[in-house]
């Protein structure tokens, strides 16, 4: 097998492929891309057994078809170095050992047998098919991936749901302590399904969605999906179990009401935070007559801070606590200049949103209270 690349495009696919390879695999031959020359395109695969990802590329062609795996952190150093020429790879198809020439020098090693590689799983005949512009999954992922949790106690909070409606498709992501809801009413699914998508490809999935990708065809059926867009294709299989009921949670009737700077907002929250107790990270928010106050102490340390900002309040006063690190991920992720802040008592969660809502779109990031002692 030969073939000719061009060397900043191979390092870039492989930098794309790499996302998906742990650190650590339980499989030896999973830490190798596996190289498959087709005509004259290339294709690179990687895969921790749960999510598999393929990136293709133009090669010239000068042998015959085959394929070959390569240790992806070898072969993404020696790359690194020569991306700027044009490459060669010589692959000895009895042997395995790979001559890798560029202009003035060459570098020899070993490859694995490709028919050790696992192969890449398919969705089965059941499945169904969608054609989703790629601008609303990355809207989607970009509101709701913050948001999800790392512990594994809980598996089904751990990815993005993706709820498809006839009129809309909405995405939630949520760590019990704070949750997301995006919903998009530009695209029409016309169908109901749904399904979890895990961290990890979601992160992938948003990392690779650029500005020149139109649309990104789904295929998918009761346990996996495969992400087709550009030179990529994404297969992952879903986090088993049901999603929590989601809009059960967010509380409807909120007579007070307040709106306020969300860059102001962030910037006090961050300063009074600073003196809040290292346990708790409870930051209390008192508001009364267009006036919102900002407190936090730590009584083993003896520190205390407040802050007061002129806001636009409608309700009854009003103390609430808030753990301010997950308050500081959403005011950071929340669109907009300016937010309202919906609540109804001291018990139940907060609700933030962008004053103004974009077209064909519905932000609402809720938080949950935290006990305040007076």
């Amino acid at each position: 097998m030969k073939f000719n690349v061009n060397g900043k495009t191979l390092q870039q696919q492989l930098a794309a492929v790499s996302k998906v390879i742990n650190a650590k695999n339980a499989l030896s031959i999973l830490d190798n891309f596996l190289l498959e020359v087709k005509g004259d395109t290339l294709y690179i695969t990687g895969s921790d057994q749960e999510t598999v990802m393929t990136a293709k590329m133009e090669v010239t062609n000068q042998g015959l078809d085959g394929k070959i795996a390569m240790n992806a952190k070898r072969l993404m150093e020696v790359v690194k170095e020569v991306a700027n020429f044009p490459l060669t790879f010589e692959i000895d198809d009895n042997t395995g050992a790979v001559d890798l020439i560029f202009p003035g020098g060459h570098f020899e090693f070993m490859g694995v047998d490709a028919a050790e590689y696992p192969q890449s799983f398919e969705t089965d005949e059941l499945s169904i098919e969608m054609i989703i512009p790629a601008e609303v999954i990355q809207r989607g992922l970009d509101y709701t991936l913050f948001a999800i949790s790392t512990e594994t106690i809980r598996p089904m909070m751990t990815g993005v749901y993706w709820d498809f409606h006839e009129e809309d498709i909405t995405f939630v992501g949520s760590d019990t302590h704070k949750l997301v809801r995006y919903i998009n009413t530009a695209y029409h699914p016309n169908r109901e399904t749904s399904f979890i998508l895990p961290g990890k490809p979601a992160g992938i999935l948003r990392s690779l969605i650029s500005k020149e990708t139109e649309n990104v065809r789904i295929r998918k059926d009761e346990k996996s999906a495969i992400f087709a867009f550009g030179d990529f294709r994404l297969g992952c299989r879903f986090v088993k179990g049901n999603y929590p009921n989601y809009n059960r949670v967010i509380p409807q009737d909120n007579p007070n009401e307040l709106t306020i700077d969300r860059l102001i907002l962030l910037a006090s929250m961050r300063r009074v935070s600073l003196f809040a107790s290292k346990a708790s990270s409870l930051v209390k928010m008192s508001m009364d007559e267009n006036v919102l106050t900002l407190q936090s102490q730590d009584l083993d340390y003896s520190t205390r801070a407040d802050e007061k900002l002129s806001c636009s309040y409608s309700g009854s006063p009003l103390s609430i606590g808030f753990n301010s690190i997950y308050m500081l991920e959403v005011l950071n992720n929340l669109p907009g200049e300016s937010i309202i802040v919906k609540l109804s008592d001291p018990g139940r969660p907060g609700l933030f949103m962008p004053f103004e809502q974009k077209e064909n779109e519905n932000v609402v990031m809720l938080q949950m209270p935290m006990q305040v002692i007076e």
